[in-house]
């Protein structure tokens, strides 16, 4: 049998415990919280000035405001290249859906038609121009989106229609849900300052301090 001294057994708990450390903190922790929207009611819609593209107005009761919340600056490794996801921004009962779309960098949108008339997706923002030009029903345009930044989608033939999409260089972001709630995982211990943007806009940032393996909570009220 293998007697170990004080030292040893001291040396090796401390290499021990930076091994849980390092798992720990490889695993990353959370960030999850809630968002809570307060506005008055939207005026009513009008036509977007290709000009000044401006957050616009949009009905009451769609997904307006969900929010995203995201991290100002990314860790270290946040860049890495790997598998982007291909994902859907829809065109139904004249809406884009969903409202806000929040994407890494690198992915593909595909813009399908699922309503009886025609269709234009165009876009004039520094992020990304395009003009998926018209096109019926059941046709499916498709635009990668490769620089970060934020990307007003419009259709040039309904002027009520409009929506957000959010590149972003890091994986690091998340879309509340239906009740507000979001949740970002595998965030790297340290601190960040964290953003909530909505309908346009930055609306709020603060400081977190994400633990290894742990979870913090982060609420926000939007006004």
């Amino acid at each position: 049998m293998v007697v170990l001294t004080a030292r040893a057994r001291a040396g090796a708990l401390a290499v021990l415990a930076l091994a849980l450390a390092a798992e720990a903190s490889a695993a990353g922790g959370t960030i999850r919280g809630h968002v809570d929207v307060r506005r008055e009611a939207p005026a009513a819609a009008v036509r977007p000035n290709v000009a000044d593209l401006g957050p616009s107005r949009v009905p009451e009761g769609d997904d307006r405001k969900r929010s995203v919340v995201y991290l100002e600056a990314a860790p270290h490794g946040a860049f890495e290249e790997g598998e982007r996801a291909r994902v859907v921004l829809d065109q139904r009962n004249q809406t884009f859906v969903p409202h806000v779309l929040a994407i890494q960098a690198g992915t593909n949108v595909d813009f399908p038609n699922n309503d009886k008339t025609y269709h234009n997706v165009f876009s004039l923002s520094r992020a990304k121009r395009f003009d998926l030009g018209r096109y019926p029903r059941s046709q499916v345009r498709t635009v990668r989106f490769d620089r970060p930044g934020v990307v007003r989608v419009f259709c040039d033939i309904h002027s009520h229609m409009s929506a957000f999409i959010l590149v972003f260089a890091h994986r690091y972001f998340a879309t509340t849900d239906e009740s507000g709630a979001y949740r970002i995982e595998g965030v790297p211990a340290g601190p960040y300052r964290l953003v909530a943007w909505n309908d346009g806009q930055e609306r709020e940032v603060r400081a977190v301090e994400v633990p290894a393996g742990g979870t913090v909570e982060a609420d926000f009220v939007l006004k």
